[in-house]
């Protein structure tokens, strides 16, 4: 069961008024002999500084405890956090006595034998340390559990779109565009040119076998990749001949980092497919590879301009963003921007 924010604060509410409610029920029943007046106005007292002092810990806590990564620190908010809001309930269930002694009605002699053992320091200290302890540790073990069910949906939602994404990047990568447009140029190629047309189906047969035996591979170096990527450009440029060029800058000390399968070949696919394919005059990419603090940089260039046709799936760039995701959580980035005629993608990858 997925416990949304908004249910949460429901139910905290809920289970604060039915918690001190049934607590301080109980304690009406402690003093045998006591009017109805008092036994009422200690309900109604104990509920509201019961809620108000754990209403302000729990405030507290929220802002400034993270349970995500739990260090000494945090332990040591949360002990003096629970000083204060226990010497904040003994001193409202000492004025609230007060109050009620001084301008209340009249007292039995029960009731002001009640009143003079509760006025007793160390009763006080004990009753406000248990109480506020009995409730802490109620909530952070609430907490607990609350975390381990997030955690336990989010790997099932990750092994679930881990699974998707493999699919849609099987489909990426087999794209039977490509495919027919590559076939009938190298038919067209076998008339003019047989060993090329040879050469163009090799690295065809190339790319598919990649796109095939790497789907389920979390990782692979980059000068594997680059091979592809070459593959690809070379049998791209049957079609476009001289209206795309291709330019590399790759740093020397990238090519044996590893990288996910099919990152560097979608981005040029989509430069490809979106940039250049609708340019007359043809145009340039830019492939430039370098590391930095721990850092991977692929930065992808393209002549064009940065439009999202309405009837696109876009499902190369879902998947490179699925997967950076899935390996790297939020440590991985990926933009696409404009710049200066220029569509420019750029993604970052932790090495460490």
């Amino acid at each position: 069961m997925n416990i949304t924010e908004k249910n949460q604060t429901r139910i905290f509410w809920m289970l604060q008024f039915l918690g001190w409610g049934f607590i301080n029920c109980i304690s009406m029943f402690v003093g045998k002999k006591i009017s109805f007046e008092l036994q009422l106005y200690s309900l109604f007292a104990g509920i509201f500084m019961g809620i108000f002092t754990t209403s302000l810990l729990r405030w507290y806590l929220k802002r400034n405890i993270n349970y995500e990564t739990f260090a000494t620190k945090d332990f040591i908010k949360i002990a003096l956090s629970f000083l204060v809001a226990a010497f904040l309930f003994g001193f409202l269930n000492w004025g609230f006595g007060y109050l009620y002694h001084e301008f209340g009605p009249e007292l039995t002699e029960e009731e002001i034998e009640l009143f003079k053992a509760y006025d007793a320091v160390w009763l006080q200290i004990l009753n406000s340390l248990f109480l506020m302890g009995a409730w802490l540790v109620t909530y952070l073990v609430i907490k607990l559990l609350l975390k381990l069910n997030r955690d336990r949906i989010e790997r099932l939602e990750l092994n679930t779109t881990l699974k998707q994404a493999q699919l849609n990047t099987l489909k990426g990568q087999i794209n039977p565009h490509f495919m027919f447009n590559s076939l009938n140029n190298i038919r067209g190629l076998m008339l003019e040119d047989v060993e090329k047309s040879r050469e163009m189906l090799t690295k065809l047969s190339e790319i598919l076998r990649y796109s095939l035996t790497k789907n389920n591979v979390d990782s692979i170096p980059v000068h594997e990749e680059l091979e592809v990527v070459e593959n690809y450009i070379d049998l791209s440029k049957i079609q476009f001949e001289n209206r795309l060029e291709f330019v590399k800058d790759i740093a020397p000390d990238t090519l044996n980092l590893v990288i996910p399968p099919m990152v560097i070949q979608l981005l040029i696919e989509n430069a490809v497919k979106h940039g250049i394919s609708n340019l007359k005059a043809g145009g340039k990419i830019v492939l430039k590879l370098s590391q930095s603090e721990d850092i991977l940089t692929i930065e992808v260039r393209n002549t064009g301009k940065l439009k999202i046709a309405k009837n696109t799936t876009q499902l190369g760039l879902k998947n490179i963003k699925q997967r950076l995701k899935l390996l790297y959580a939020e440590k991985a980035s990926f933009q696409l921007n404009e710049v200066s005629d220029e569509v420019v993608a750029n993604i970052k990858i932790p090495l460490a």
